[in-house]
């Protein structure tokens, strides 16, 4: 068996499976379900994904009953499941960016305790439910199921930035869930202003986990799109009128009913309340915007998206590298030197080309380089995720080639023909063998 056979073997199967024109991995054809976002929009996991992935895997196994044990690729970054049982049922919960699975025995005796998870899904990480004889790439931990044939639940992640722990405990530096706690979220980030944290511009406190668990890239850029909030704008700044605001409304009429409080704050709603219900919009929404079984709602979800990617949006890296996508002025503390780009807008349809007019010739090194510019805006959102993964390292090589390359001079030179260049070469060679010695 060759290395790079046996390195699919140990990633769950040595088979390729179909990939898709964005060159990321697709569910095999027939016998299963998935549910992670496969498509050119793909941000890392958040917690809408964590959450539909809870629902997947109740909705799908619920009825479904595993036995034996949990089986585990030699390269998955967790450890090993000390679990067994005859007949046991999974079910999960989400919580922000984490998702817990439960392995319970249907033993009478109960003579097997539960035995808890918590999933980090890192990157790119998702969960399928397959033909156990089709397992994909990347499978790094498998239940199987006790049906003939069996079937397995997988969590697949390729880039291996997710993970799993033992136990059920969530992770302690985490806040509360801004979809599923949505109160205790609101109150942890307003009695936490005084906090070094919120120092930082608005666009980055939204990506602390310690204050807005289950907030990533996309959803920070739609939440203060919709809010004309520049994204550079001191995040104190912006939190602390939140208090003010509440406060004075509890003021200005005590006697509101609560039907009327839910009205004023659907039709006004502030920035705490948006992150907790733009994520709830990708939750809920009658098409399931992530589904992949369904490629054509990934344009659902394309539309749905109000600023993230959109063309015609600005956009600048923050101080982590990430970048973050808006419209209008970035704010005042936007970071030196950078100045916002644009996301290219889409071309508009051309007209009916004359059929007497000449064709262009369009040569191979002109195919090559097109293809290359529609590839790399895709490869630069992809490198741009991997910096919460591992550190960002610069090329200093490429980056010194670059430079010189540039700095070469762009007039043109009268050419020198060939017999004028080599007799100038002798005589100066003649000439420094002839100089007396000082």
């Amino acid at each position: 068996m060759g290395a790079r056979t046996a390195r699919r073997a140990a990633n769950g199967s040595a088979h390729r499976p179909p990939r898709s024109q964005w060159g990321r991995a697709v569910p095999a054809g027939g016998g299963g379900g998935e549910f992670g976002l496969r498509c050119a929009v793909a941000a890392m996991p958040e917690c809408p994904e964590l959450h539909l992935a809870g629902r997947f895997i109740n909705g799908a196994c619920g009825a479904l009953v595993f036995a034996g044990g949990v089986e585990r690729s030699a390269v998955g970054r967790g450890p090993e499941v000390p679990f067994r049982s005859e007949a046991y049922r999974i079910s999960a919960i989400a919580r922000g960016k984490e998702l817990r699975l439960t392995l319970s025995a249907l033993d009478p005796a109960g003579a097997t305790p539960p035995q808890d998870l918590v999933f980090r899904f890192g990157m790119s990480g998702s969960f399928r439910l397959c033909p156990a004889a089709e397992l994909p790439r990347h499978a790094h931990l498998r239940f199987l199921t006790r049906e003939s044939p069996p079937r397995a639940l997988c969590f697949v992640d390729p880039r291996r930035f997710g993970s799993w722990r033992l136990g059920d405990a969530w992770q302690p530096e985490r806040g509360p869930c801004v979809v599923s706690e949505y109160q205790a979220f609101r109150g942890n980030v307003l009695k936490n202003l005084d906090d070094r944290a919120f120092d930082k511009p608005i666009c980055e406190v939204l990506l602390n986990q310690k204050y807005f668990n289950g907030i990533g890239n996309y959803l920070r850029a739609e939440i203060l799109y919709r809010l004309k909030i520049p994204p550079f704008e001191k995040a104190r700044t912006v939190l602390e009128a939140l208090k003010d605001q509440e406060q004075e409304r509890r003021k200005k009429d005590p006697s509101l009913t609560l039907s009327k409080k839910v009205k004023l704050k659907q039709e006004n709603p502030d920035l705490l309340e948006l992150c907790h219900t733009v994520p709830m919009e990708v939750i809920m929404a009658e098409k399931q915007l992530l589904d992949p079984e369904h490629s054509d709602n990934y344009a659902a979800f394309k539309n749905w998206l109000q600023c993230y990617l959109v063309p015609g949006m600005s956009s600048l890296r923050d101080r982590s590298g990430r970048t973050i996508w808006f419209q209008g002025e970035p704010g005042p503390m936007a970071p030196k030197g950078q100045r916002p780009r644009k996301t290219p807008r889409k071309k508009s349809p051309q007209l009916k080309a004359d059929p007497e007019a000449p064709t262009p010739k369009v040569t191979p090194r002109a195919l090559k380089k097109h293809g290359r510019a529609a590839v790399n805006p895709l490869k630069s959102e992809e490198k741009e995720e991997e910096k919460e993964g591992e550190a960002d390292r610069p090329r200093k090589g490429r980056a010194c080639r670059r430079r010189k390359a540039t700095a070469a001079p762009a007039s043109p030179e009268p050419e020198v023909p060939l017999s004028v260049r080599r007799s100038c070469r002798i005589s100066a060679h003649r000439a420094r063998g002839a100089a007396p010695a000082m």
